[in-house]
């Protein structure tokens, strides 16, 4: 996955937390903060890849 896929997954977490906040459910509140955790776990992961790909071409 890019980074900015997962940047997009974070995005799409906060308006779903917020939304849920909005209309006071609790469920789609917290699939919304699951989504932007899972978003950046992967852009974590995209990162560290990156820098493998950088360390291993020197």
């Amino acid at each position: 996955m890019s980074k900015a896929k997962a940047k997009a997954k974070q995005m799409k977490g906060k308006m779903k937390e917020t939304a849920g906040k909005t209309m006071d459910n609790r469920s789609m509140e917290m699939e919304g903060r699951g989504e932007q955790m899972e978003g950046k776990t992967q852009e974590a992961a995209e990162k560290a890849a990156e820098r493998v790909r950088k360390e291993t071409k020197r």
